[in-house]
């Protein structure tokens, strides 16, 4: 099993010539490994090569401890950040109070700052009516006025429409749909065009979105 660490650093580094940068960003020029590792050593750092496909390899005189922590900082952050997106999936015939439920949750995730995924789905003969999946989510929409921006508008891709909503900025959110240890305060009613036109769904899923690395589900408790 190889070395999972591609980065070469020090003796591992195997082209005749290479070009080192400085540890203080300065351009040092083109020279051999080993002039260039006597020049880490004498400041008791490392080489690292840093570009292995230029054309010489670039290597930098740095810290390798200290190179191999911001990497690794780096990656985490990247990481964090691709897990920012929550997503909340409903349908068609979803009834007033898990949609209120819902829109406190969506609500929830936007004043923390994250963005939200919105899905409407369809199953079995809800499949004739999408372009009620398109009223559900104007509805959303301007529920959620006070508190989202709508990054992507509704699209519709085999038996789902998606939008994603980003949140307004801090002093601009207003919040409609409040949840109390479980209970939702509704401060407006609304009225409930859609209800009956389906069976209200008992299996929508909320989950956080990895689109780099999947998704991880969560059953929701309507």
């Amino acid at each position: 099993m190889g070395n999972r660490d591609q980065t070469r650093v020090n003796d591992r580094i195997r082209a005749p010539k290479i070009r080192v940068v400085g540890s203080d960003g300065q351009q040092l020029g083109v020279m051999t490994v080993r002039d260039a590792l006597l020049k880490a050593q004498s400041q008791g750092l490392d080489l690292v090569e840093i570009a292995a496909q230029a054309d010489p390899p670039v290597c930098k005189i740095i810290d390798y401890g200290k190179f191999k922590y911001e990497q690794a900082k780096l990656k985490k952050q990247k990481s964090k950040s691709a897990t920012r997106m929550k997503e909340i999936k409903l349908r068609v015939g979803t009834g007033q109070h898990d949609y209120n439920i819902k829109m406190g949750r969506i609500e929830g995730f936007l004043d923390t700052g994250h963005k939200v995924r919105v899905i409407i789905q369809f199953k079995g003969r809800e499949n004739a009516h999408k372009d009620l999946g398109f009223v559900a989510m104007q509805r959303i929409i301007d529920d959620l006025k006070t508190m989202s921006n709508v990054d992507q508008a509704p699209r519709l891709g085999g038996r789902v429409i998606a939008m994603t909503l980003s949140p307004l900025p801090q002093g601009q959110r207003k919040r409609k749909f409040h949840l109390f240890h479980g209970e939702l305060l509704e401060e407006d009613d609304h009225e409930d065009e859609e209800d009956g036109e389906f069976e209200d769904a008992h299996d929508d899923e909320e989950h956080d979105s990895d689109e780099a690395e999947g998704s991880v589900s969560e059953e929701e408790q309507g």
